[in-house]
């Protein structure tokens, strides 16, 4: 068993039996199902909408390199600078460069998971640059060292009480506020770092390739002080993002609250077209764009599995997952959890380490069923087992547990040896990692087959 299984398995067990940890995800994930469906009363048949931004994303994908050309040409006409990434190492080492220019000692920062993908404030730390997350769930993730636990409500496994704790043991605050004077606080403190920030970085919920444009989605305004107070704004997106017009927002931006969130429409939604221009009184002096791949052309060149770049990070299906509820996002040791992590962390990364994610999943299909963009999610699930297997990334011993199993069930004498207590003992000593959280196995007196053959066969005389 590799590092990365048994630690997955380690941690899973943990939070499986943690319940005050389960009931908090349960309390937060219950608000967010109370108002998804009056999110959804704004459209007149979501379905409809769902079914056409598949479409534009099928679209974009199908000619990811024309639109991503025509938006570097549109965006680099308004001054800003296109930066081409092919791995974590590259654009780490291209915004150091620019911190370098600069003479970056802090940096301002939005939410964003590609910046968590390739560990940008881990690497920023070492380089002795300090790195503020601005998103208030980000910036209480990373006062208690923790990665964000969902791709949307990176703090959904705390509760009030936890934060009020927290801000206590590292900002010396009184150690029972409430949920707005946590925010005052927080309030207080980044205002002083967007003044002195050299440089503010933000991801891109998605890209536009017909006007060059960066949309960003938020709901708490700090994405749009961290690209107007500083000076240089570096945008980090992945390439999938992509668009191709802006009138595309008019269906993306309502599906992405509504699944997001359960709002209409988030608060502050954000088009940046380059750095501030001639005529403008404020805005960066100067914009740069990486444009980041690490990975996802191998899922692009996967006609099977090149579906998954549709995600627009809404997070539904985390909160559908049952697998998610129990075990939670930091279980899975990745950056992207739940069902769609699941799916795409073996192609991002390698499928040998990392294909037990795809086992990860009770195939219910809620995850499916949720998704803003409609990606049959529990289906790359399935294609993803079945490409481990035709690499062979399974192990000996499951090749031969399978091929014991399928001879078994294709011969019926073998399936009835031994007696009920023979077959629990055996069963149960064999899985005993799987009953020892669940409970054992038991076999019935009688075989499904024996029973059938008594009820419906008729008797020989």
């Amino acid at each position: 068993m590799s590092d990365i299984l048994s630690s997955f398995m380690a941690k899973s067990t943990i939070k499986a039996g943690d319940l005050e940890h389960r009931r908090k995800v349960a309390f937060n994930i219950s608000r967010y199902d109370a108002v998804v469906p009056i999110g959804k009363q704004q459209f007149h048949d979501v379905h409809l909408a769902r079914e056409r931004a598949k479409n534009v994303k099928w679209r974009a994908m199908e000619m990811l390199d024309q639109y991503l050309e025509e938006f570097e040409s549109n965006i680099s006409r308004r001054g800003a600078k296109v930066i081409w990434a092919e791995d974590a190492k590259q654009a780490l080492e291209e915004v150091m460069k620019i911190c370098e220019e600069k003479h970056c000692k802090t940096i301002v920062k939005s939410k964003s998971m590609v910046t968590e993908e390739i560990h940008l404030n881990d690497y920023l730390e070492k380089k002795g640059i300090e790195s503020v997350e601005t998103d208030l769930g980000e910036y209480i993730q990373q006062l208690d060292d923790e990665p964000p636990y969902h791709i949307v409500t990176p703090a959904m496994h705390k509760s009030k009480e936890d934060v009020a704790k927290l801000f206590y043991d590292k900002l010396g605050t009184a150690p029972n506020l409430s949920p707005s004077e946590l925010t005052l606080v927080a309030r207080e403190k980044l205002r002083k770092k967007y003044v002195e920030a050299e440089i503010g970085i933000t991801g891109a919920n998605f890209i536009i390739a017909d006007i060059g444009g960066i949309a960003v989605t938020e709901n708490e305004g700090n994405a749009r002080l961290s690209c107007a107070f500083p000076k240089t704004h570096i945008v980090i997106c992945g390439i999938e993002k992509i668009i191709p017009s802006v009138t595309d927002l008019g269906l993306f931006w309502p599906l992405l609250a509504t699944y997001g969130t359960g709002q209409r429409i988030t608060v502050y939604n954000t088009i940046v077209t380059g750095p501030k221009q001639s005529n403008e009184v404020d805005g960066p002096e100067e914009m740069y764009v990486i444009l980041l791949d690490n990975g996802r052309t191998n899922i692009l060149a996967n006609e099977k599995t090149r579906e998954s770049l549709y995600c627009i990070r809404c997070g539904a299906c985390l909160n559908a997952c049952p697998v998610y509820k129990n075990i939670g996002g930091h279980a899975y040791g990745t950056t992207y959890s739940g069902p769609i992590g699941s799916v795409i962390t073996p192609h991002l990364k390698e499928l040998d380490e990392w294909k037990h994610l795809s086992y990860a999943s009770s195939l219910c299909g809620n995850c499916t069923e949720v998704c803003a963009v409609k990606i049959n999610l529990h289906e790359l699930l399935l294609e993803n087992r079945h490409e481990a297997v035709e690499e062979g990334a399974n192990s000996f011993a499951e090749k031969i547990a399978w091929k014991v199993w399928k001879k078994a069930s294709l011969n019926r004498k073998m399936m009835n040896m031994g007696s009920q207590k023979i077959k629990n003992w055996a069963v149960n000593k064999m899985f005993k990692g799987w009953t020892a959280h669940r409970g054992d196995l038991s076999f019935p007196e009688k075989t499904f087959n024996e029973q059938w053959k008594e009820q419906f066969e008729p008797k020989k005389k």
